[in-house]
């Protein structure tokens, strides 16, 4: 199964029981929707909204955007019927809630294996429990993966903290598990979603631990989101020098070059055509 290799930097949720919701995401710039059905939607609108939104998987074009859906766990009355009924509408991938081993993505793994309009489904894991956190590496490896998702809020409450320095550690530790078996990793959600300047600085530092973009609970985040995760024109010029500078040093037999006072070596050139390639995959999303 090919894991997807697009731009993720805005990851939106949008709730499975809002229909207008729904039908509005299909115009939004975001690279990845999170429907879902597990917090945003209260107990007696579980099923309506299960329904609701196999029927727009099925009917709806979100275009190029990451259709992820997140199901109820299986320790729920509505996570087995979930799983049913969704991956039959054939998201890109489900997202399972509270993951704590491997195990429980080997069982979602081994149930979708039974769904055939599933074949081609990822899993993606929401990490959110300390003994997720722990075993970040063996849920990694499982089959099926291909992301990680941050749940920071459920987090910080088994935690017992009310600050994202406390959750270093653990963002840490996703990201490496994450990395090592080349799987996608978001950041969680900023709630302030009017505070536009705290949501930025959460931005920068979330791009600087490495994630690859940011989960978000309102369209007016995705502007901020998109900005700070996708490559700016600097990194992009600064890429295609340092490629062209290594690509002359090496026609000179040299193995390493100078750019702008700086060494070049072959590491710099992995990272430059990772950007290059992100910003293409981004033009395309766009275009």
């Amino acid at each position: 199964m090919e894991r997807y290799s697009g731009p993720c930097r805005s990851v939106l949720y949008i709730p499975g029981s809002n229909a207008r919701a729904l039908e509005k995401a299909q115009g939004l710039p975001v690279d990845a929707i999170i429907f879902d059905l597990e917090d945003a939607v209260a107990p007696d609108e579980k099923e309506a909204a299960r329904d609701l939104l196999a029927e727009r998987l099925r009917s709806a074009d979100y275009g190029p955007r990451r259709r992820i859906a997140r199901i109820n766990g299986f320790d729920t009355v509505w996570g087995a019927e979930d799983l049913q009924v969704i991956a039959a509408a054939a998201p890109d991938a489900i997202l399972l809630p509270k993951v704590n081993g491997a195990a429980d993505v080997e069982a979602l793994a081994d149930l979708m294996d039974d769904i055939p309009a599933a074949a081609q489904s990822t899993i993606w894991a929401m990490m959110e429990t300390p003994r997720g956190i722990l075993n970040a590496s063996e849920i990694a490896a499982a089959r099926r993966m291909e992301g990680f998702v941050l749940g920071t809020n459920d987090l910080a409450k088994d935690l017992g903290s009310d600050g994202r320095a406390a959750m270093t550690t653990s963002l840490q530790l996703c990201l490496l598990a994450a990395r090592a078996e080349g799987l996608l990793c978001v950041d969680g959600v900023y709630n302030a979603f009017k505070d536009e300047d705290g949501l930025r600085a959460e931005c920068v530092e979330g791009r600087g631990f490495g994630f690859d973009g940011k989960t978000l609970i309102h369209p007016a985040q995705v502007a901020v989101a998109n900005e700070i995760f996708g490559p700016s024109e600097q990194e992009i010029d600064t890429a295609r020098r340092q490629i062209a500078a290594f690509e002359d040093a090496a026609s000179a037999g040299q193995g390493v070059a100078v750019l702008d006072g700086k060494i070049v070596e072959n590491l710099h050139v992995v990272t430059a055509k990772r950007i290059l390639a992100q910003s293409e995959a981004i033009a395309q999303l766009e275009g």
